[in-house]
């Protein structure tokens, strides 16, 4: 379990059959690092296999890579976000990010302001759309951020990055067109499995969750 707040940032190298070689920029997340240990890579969980003097070796599978921008971030040799995991009485500063990542969006625009960085995305399979709602919590390369506005369907979303989160993460790096890991908030999608398979009566898969099917349920 993570919380989206970036500790580092690295560059991938492949290692090994199935192992990627991550070079961290920051010394610090590598003094608490065991063996086991899971670290959130662009937001994608993986687990420490080696431990070298100024990096780290993870476990990859071919199917992480399809599935995620490991596989992009790799032949681009572009930088990564790292955050290793939550200890439990740690302060929670983002939201519970599993790092399994739901799938990958795309951006379309990004517009500096004088306060932030507006950020607008498009995010097509349904695995992620169907949890992005306004003022909820999405995690993108791993970061954890607040949707600021997005259409009725969470194909298309709007966030605003802060100066620091700007300066200290991968989204400075990314250009029109690239390719980021997203993940939905997890309570989401235990709220919409209870309403679908919980003590209530079974829910069709195609129902639409709205504010009176929420208030008929107990929610409102």
């Amino acid at each position: 379990m993570f919380t989206g707040l970036v500790q580092a940032r690295g560059t991938l190298k492949p290692f090994g059959e199935n192992q990627l070689q991550i070079e961290s920029e920051s010394h610090s997340i590598l003094q608490d690092l065991a063996l086991g240990d899971s670290v959130a890579v662009d937001g994608v969980c993986l687990t420490v296999e080696k431990i070298l003097p100024a990096s780290f070796v993870v476990a990859v599978s071919p199917e992480t890579l399809r599935r995620t921008t490991l596989g992009r971030q790799l032949l681009a040799q572009g930088r990564v976000n790292l955050e290793t995991s939550l200890r439990v009485g740690s302060k929670l500063g983002g939201h519970f990010v599993t790092g399994h990542v739901d799938g990958t969006g795309c951006l379309q625009e990004s517009v500096s302001t004088a306060t932030s960085w507006e950020m607008s995305f498009t995010a097509t399979a349904a695995e992620v759309s169907r949890y992005i709602v306004s003022k909820g919590s999405i995690a993108i390369n791993g970061v954890s951020l607040t949707v600021a506005e997005c259409n009725s369907t969470g194909t298309w979303f709007k966030i605003a990055v802060i100066p620091h989160t700007f300066a200290e993460t991968n989204l400075r790096d990314l250009g029109l067109g690239s390719w980021v890991n997203l993940e939905g908030d997890i309570l989401g999608k235990y709220v919409e499995k209870f309403l679908r398979s919980g003590q209530y009566p079974p829910v069709p898969s195609t129902a639409e969750i709205t504010p009176s099917f929420l208030a008929e349920h107990g929610y409102l």
